[in-house]
């Protein structure tokens, strides 16, 4: 007796088996930023120089202020009539440097190395890329910058207790100037995650932040007196530190006019990176 073993067909009852469906959704490119955002070494040495930053210079700031009041040294007259949280966030100016130049690194490094464009065959609508870049960028500069700045203060206060300039994370408008000065930092990085989409250069984006943030706020101090408040205070940097001081001086902003002032700018450079990756091909 033969016995005839079944032969097994690829024909249409194999090809019409179900598929496992893959969806593009907003959870799975969020997780896909994330996952390569910490990937890159790069990530990790840049935010810890930015935290560094943050913290080293603030407290550097605190004891040279203490050391002067205690051995009577000069001091101008700023310098002199500083209070512990501005001492304590003098590294911000700093440190918005490092977050900002990893937010270029994030968008940018991509068209550099030819990746964007197998992340944006993997996402063909586009701009959730640069949406989920800018979010899950912006919350890890929003972490370590708050970090940074609870941390300065925490010690810096320690440092220059006893003296004019000392203060309690207890005190009116101490933590909310903290709390202002990371919010500062996490939109430095959405605005370099912007640049960096927008000039699809690594030294164009940086060039740009740098010259935003530090030159052209140089070049409106040589203008007349008038010119400069007028126009000086709803720079980038000039609008942001105003989220951060906590006390009001004449010719700046409010920290709650600045806040809006700066989310505006924030919104200008994503809207133009929003155009280009929307217009252009990678």
């Amino acid at each position: 007796m033969t016995t005839i073993a079944p032969i097994q067909t690829s024909g249409p009852a194999a090809e019409g088996r179900p598929r496992p469906a893959y969806r593009v959704t907003g959870r799975r490119v969020l997780r896909a930023e994330w996952a390569k955002l910490w990937s890159l070494r790069s990530t990790w040495i840049t935010l810890g120089l930015a935290l560094l930053f943050v913290v080293a210079f603030g407290l550097i700031a605190s004891a040279q202020y203490k050391s002067r009041i205690t051995s009577g040294g000069r001091m101008d007259h700023d310098f002199a009539a500083a209070s512990a949280v501005r001492l304590s966030l003098f590294g911000t100016n700093f440190g918005q440097l490092a977050l900002g130049v990893l937010g270029v690194l994030v968008t940018a490094g991509e068209y550099s190395t030819g990746m964007i464009r197998s992340t944006l065959a993997a996402v063909p609508k586009r701009l959730p890329v640069l949406w989920s870049k800018a979010v899950v960028y912006g919350l890890v500069a929003l972490t370590v910058g708050t970090a940074g700045a609870f941390t300065a203060f925490l010690i810096g206060s320690r440092i220059v207790t006893g003296t004019p300039a000392a203060l309690t994370i207890s005190d009116p408008g101490v933590v909310r100037s903290l709390l202002g000065a990371g919010l500062y930092l996490g939109l430095v990085g959405v605005i370099g995650t912007a640049l960096g989409a927008l000039l699809r250069s690594v030294a164009g984006g940086i060039s740009v932040l740098v010259a935003s943030l530090m030159l052209i706020p140089g070049l409106v101090s040589l203008l007349p007196t008038a010119w400069q408040d007028h126009i000086g205070r709803y720079l980038p940097s000039n609008a942001g530190e105003s989220m951060f001081t906590l006390h009001h001086v004449a010719n700046t902003l409010t920290p709650g006019t600045g806040l809006l002032v700066f989310l505006g700018w924030t919104a200008l450079a994503l809207a133009g990176a929003a155009w280009r990756l929307g217009r252009t091909d990678a």
